[in-house]
């Protein structure tokens, strides 16, 4: 996978790619991001089962510092999950994960809800 970073062009993310870092356990987790797991009594299995089971529903290529991307999930006990990842230093970053919310997106999570 070619670097964003070293090429200056946008680069879109791949979930092959983003399943090999996790099983490799080429993860990042900030203190900052557990602890917002916690709040939301998510796991880091919830998070890596999230991205086993998942697929890319939004594609964020110009994110800063690295590109990142949605990927739609179950958790462990199979509850629909979302997972804000990216990918750079040779490295998954976790930014987020949470239990979507009925009102923000389509029946089956994967598309957001239009807003006034």
């Amino acid at each position: 996978m070619r670097k964003a970073e070293e090429s200056g062009e946008s680069m879109e993310l791949d979930i092959n790619a983003i399943r090999a870092l996790c099983e490799a356990k080429a993860v990042k987790w900030t203190a900052h991001v557990l602890a917002r797991l916690q709040e939301r009594g998510i796991e880091p299995s919830d998070v890596r089962n999230c991205i086993a089971t998942g697929r890319i529903i939004e594609q964020y290529p110009d994110d800063y510092p690295f590109p990142s991307c949605l990927v739609l999930g179950s958790s462990v006990s199979e509850k629909t999950l979302h997972a804000v990842v990216g990918v750079g230093q040779g490295f998954l970053w976790l930014i987020t994960a949470y239990y979507p919310d009925p009102d923000k997106w389509d029946a089956d999570f994967s598309i957001r809800r239009e807003t006034d």
